[in-house]
């Protein structure tokens, strides 16, 4: 019979070694749950195939989120299964800045953000923030569907960014607290936030405000304790971020029209075989259509929701702000940037 020493001596060498069993198969269990989420698991994933990561800050209810569902949805559908997309949404591995320093770095494989932000490391993309470069809705799609607008897809490869297609994400027009800016004379003393975007900061200089770059998340309660006049943007995101209840004026000047885009890591996609890229691009590009189609029965639906909100809404003649940003415009003559706006002024 042990002794007392010795069956405690069994005891623990049960329990120590339950431990490190325990530990040795939960983080087996975490490195392949890293595998999955991160995209970096090098291939195969059993008998599933090749699973890819995508993340975005959006809520499940917006139209880049159904439409990134339906891409996800298709490359299942197109490859029988052996390659995947799992969506992570409403910034579950982090914000819109997060996700895209996660893609450069190569531990996640795809997502969505502005062309705005992405200048700074992709000079090209400074095109979407130049005003009035789109002569209408349908000038605009005809430029990202032309040579120049595939070209611009693959411009930031080298920053291990590469654009899959573009979203629709209308036209950004400017709303306010205190008083409408139905011409840019009543911008002028206004402090109006915008992206963390030189393009888009210039524009409001030029049409005379302040320009006040502050987080998306921030400016609620900036607009409310009117640290800043106004904003812009595009009506589905002036109602959704409920900017409406302390700024009721909305002057559809239409200044610039910015796409989102959803990037692929350059690295992800060196990795995957004619094939695979032939599929993806095509799930993405019916993405694409079906996005643009909720994109504008949203958009009209937020108008609708804005005016019943007791929003006034103010449809003003465009010239004197096309005026304001000429010398703007012109500062960017023999630019990179300034020979993309003479391509664009070239296609009907």
């Amino acid at each position: 019979m042990p002794t007392e020493q010795g069956s405690s001596g069994a005891v623990y060498s049960f329990f120590a070694g339950f431990a490190v069993a325990l530990f040795l198969a939960t983080a087996g269990f975490a490195l392949v749950l890293k595998a999955r989420v991160s995209g970096t698991g090098g291939g195969p994933l059993g008998a599933a195939g090749r699973t890819l990561t995508l993340a975005h800050a959006l809520e499940p209810t917006h139209p880049v989120h159904l439409a990134m569902e339906k891409m996800a949805k298709r490359v299942e559908e197109l490859s029988g299964g052996s390659l995947r997309v799992t969506v992570y949404h409403s910034g579950q591995l982090g914000a819109e800045t997060d996700l895209l320093e996660q893609l450069q770095g190569g531990s996640l494989d795809i997502t969505k953000v502005s062309t705005s932000p992405l200048e700074s490391f992709v000079p090209e993309m400074a095109i979407f923030g130049v005003p009035y470069v789109f002569r209408d809705h349908d000038h605009f799609w005809r430029v990202l569907e032309s040579p120049l607008g595939l070209r611009l897809l693959s411009a930031g490869d080298s920053a291990n960014v590469h654009g899959l297609c573009y979203y629709d994400a209308g036209a950004r027009s400017f709303y306010t607290a205190s008083k409408p800016a139905i011409t840019p004379d009543h911008l002028r003393g206004q402090t109006i936030r915008v992206q963390k975007s030189k393009t888009a900061m210039d524009m409001v200089e030029a049409m005379g405000g302040l320009p006040t770059p502050i987080a998306w998340g921030e400016l609620y309660s900036a607009l409310q304790q009117r640290m800043v006049d106004g904003a812009e943007n595009n009506p589905p995101s002036f109602h959704s971020s409920r900017h409406y209840e302390v700024a009721k004026h909305y002057v559809l000047n239409e200044h610039t029209r910015t796409p989102d885009i959803i990037l692929i890591a350059a690295s992800t996609w060196k990795t995957l075989s004619e094939e695979e890229r032939r599929l993806i691009q095509q799930a993405a590009r019916e993405s694409m259509q079906y996005q643009r189609e909720l994109w504008k029965e949203k958009s009209a639906e937020s108008m609708a929701a804005l005016e019943k909100a007791g929003v006034k809404i103010y449809q003003v003649d465009t010239k004197p702000f096309v005026d304001a940003v000429q010398p703007m415009i012109r500062k960017l003559d023999g630019t990179p940037v300034g020979k993309l706006i003479e391509e664009i002024g070239k296609i009907p």
